[in-house]
């Protein structure tokens, strides 16, 4: 999964931006709410809600909101229905993109998000377009000094890590979306903090992007995707190299 560690230092950036406006919180409100909905309030029976829950403990949603939120999938307090949408299109350079949403108004996501891929070069496309090149994993973010692969290796390995990536003081864990709940465990046991974690889609392969303007087109085509309030996750294939990403930032 080469690449994969330099789009996810971008995220990791972007994600520090998104706590101070408050939409990781939100985001990770309306899993819960729609994940309680779903498979009700108990997390031990109910894994999603478990996984949205441990995902958004990661970054330290507080449990009164995580309670609110059960509360108000579960009717004991007045909720709002979301409904999930995916998105597939491309980008461009012909990037893959895939768009998680939850929303209460389907006309409203739909028309901004096909503006959003308009305005940067990108084209939507029809459900199974891209979704092919992607495969559901378990994924955990470990930074500072915990983040060194063979320490890690030892720790996730057994619980059914598949591969971990190591590079400048980040270190990211994938596994199969069954091993979810065994790696957090075995993190937590071990006393490590994960900075990021839940079920995402990784690409198969990536694409490589040396144009400058290809690359400033692609990136705020995510950026703007991710800055939507009704888009809960953005996964795209690309790989920028560090000499032309250096030039963007």
């Amino acid at each position: 999964m080469s690449g994969h560690s330099k789009w996810a230092n971008i995220k990791h950036k972007k994600a520090a931006t998104d706590k101070k406006k408050g939409k990781v919180f939100t985001r990770f409100t309306k899993e819960i709410i729609i994940s309680a909905k779903r498979g009700g309030g108990d997390p031990e029976s109910n894994s999603r809600l478990r996984h949205a829950i441990t995902a958004a403990r990661a970054v330290n949603m507080p449990n009164s909101n995580i309670e609110r939120a059960i509360k108000k999938a579960t009717g004991e307090q007045d909720s709002v229905n979301y409904e999930e949408l995916n998105y597939e299109g491309y980008g461009a350079g012909g990037v893959a993109v895939l768009v998680e949403c939850l929303t209460d108004n389907r006309n409203r996501t739909a028309g901004e998000i096909r503006s959003i891929f308009d305005k940067t070069n990108g084209n939507l496309a029809g459900t199974g377009a891209v979704s092919w090149m992607f495969k559901k994993k378990s994924h955990f973010a470990v930074t500072g000094e915990n983040a060194n692969e063979e320490k890690l290796l030892e720790i996730v390995i057994d619980p059914g890590a598949e591969n971990i990536e190591a590079e400048d003081g980040a270190a990211e864990i994938y596994g199969p979306p069954e091993a979810f709940e065994a790696i957090s465990k075995a993190l937590e046991k071990a006393g490590i903090k994960a900075e990021e974690s839940g079920i995402i889609q990784v690409p198969d392969n990536y694409t490589d992007i040396k144009d400058i303007s290809v690359a400033r087109q692609v990136l705020s085509l995510v950026e703007k995707l991710e800055e939507s309030d009704d888009v809960q996750a953005v996964y795209a294939n690309f790989n920028i190299p560090p000499e032309i990403l250096e030039q963007i930032q």
